[in-house]
């Protein structure tokens, strides 16, 4: 089975098969730090499933200039500079209140016990995954500091959904650096939300020492995710900095890669494997 994207013959793709193969084991020996995007929902997903589709939600909701149209950062800081964050908390706890079951490729990670999980998404599907299969696991998520006297740039949670004060010896942390619905209903949605972020991220203040600890001689596996966005593109840099390569991405075959996809990946060492992530599901599933 190959791995080359339509129209892409310009990337070097890895042979889908034997990557996937490959894979399995690497994460249950914890060599490896799964990254999920948006896309690892699917496409039937009854929250929105990309920036784009969250944008389109929250511009259902609220009259958005043209500038703000299509861009999810954007149209959040719109709305929250004109009628208040608290609706911007309230659609977004809206667009996610759908329970979102998780998938076959959330049950198989669950079971995997691997030292870290990167979600960068605001569902809630790993954590489920997680909690239903009796994992050892305790969350770091991200947090807003747009807040009057907020100074952390991150909070703990354990399995349960209560906040500690710091991160226990857990088996598996799962990071998700941009917030989420459960279990504090924590976003980091607007341009105001990113700009502190964004200005200490390169010299690695907002990344929790726990998340630096566990990416150390690991490499990343990025899954559902897409690099077209420039905030998507640093986030995705910054986290996996001082990790060890070589880092492979799984898209779905037919996916266009923008040229500032191709370029990222090129210049971050990530090998890119056209695969449904539903294959790479059934290739984690296999026994031993």
């Amino acid at each position: 089975m190959t791995g080359l994207l339509p129209d892409e013959a310009d990337v070097d793709f890895a042979d889908a098969g034997a990557t996937l193969a490959a894979l399995a084991p690497r994460i249950a020996q914890g060599e490896i730090v799964p990254y999920l995007g948006p896309g690892a929902l699917g496409a039937d997903a009854p929250v929105p499933a990309s920036p784009e589709a969250l944008a389109e939600f929250l511009g259902a909701k609220v009259a958005l200039p043209a500038r703000a149209r299509g861009n999810v950062w954007a149209a959040a800081q719109f709305i929250e500079s004109r009628r208040h964050r608290n609706t911007v908390t309230a659609l977004m706890d809206e667009a996610f209140a759908p329970p979102v079951v998780p998938g076959p490729l959330h049950a198989a990670l669950a079971r995997m016990g691997a030292p870290m999980i990167v979600s960068t998404w605001y569902d809630a599907a790993m954590r489920r995954a997680l909690a239903e299969a009796g994992a050892d696991f305790g969350e770091v998520q991200g947090i807003t500091r747009a807040a009057i006297g907020e100074t952390e740039w991150y909070r703990f949670y354990d399995a349960a959904g209560d906040e500690v004060a710091a991160p226990a010896a857990w088996r598996t942390v799962l990071y998700t650096p941009h917030g989420g619905t459960r279990p504090a209903h924590n976003y980091l949605i607007s341009d105001a939300d990113y700009v502190e972020t964004l200005t200490e991220i390169d010299i690695q203040t907002p990344i929790p020492d726990i998340v630096a600890e566990r990416r150390a001689g690991r490499s990343f596996l990025f899954l559902g995710c897409r690099f077209h966005d420039q905030l998507l593109r640093t986030y995705a840099r910054q986290i996996a900095k001082r990790s060890s390569g070589p880092h492979v991405a799984v898209f779905d075959p037919g996916t266009a890669l923008t040229r500032n996809e191709r370029r990222f990946l090129a210049a971050e060492g990530i090998v890119p494997v056209a695969a449904p992530l539903v294959t790479l599901a059934s290739a984690l599933l296999q026994p031993a």
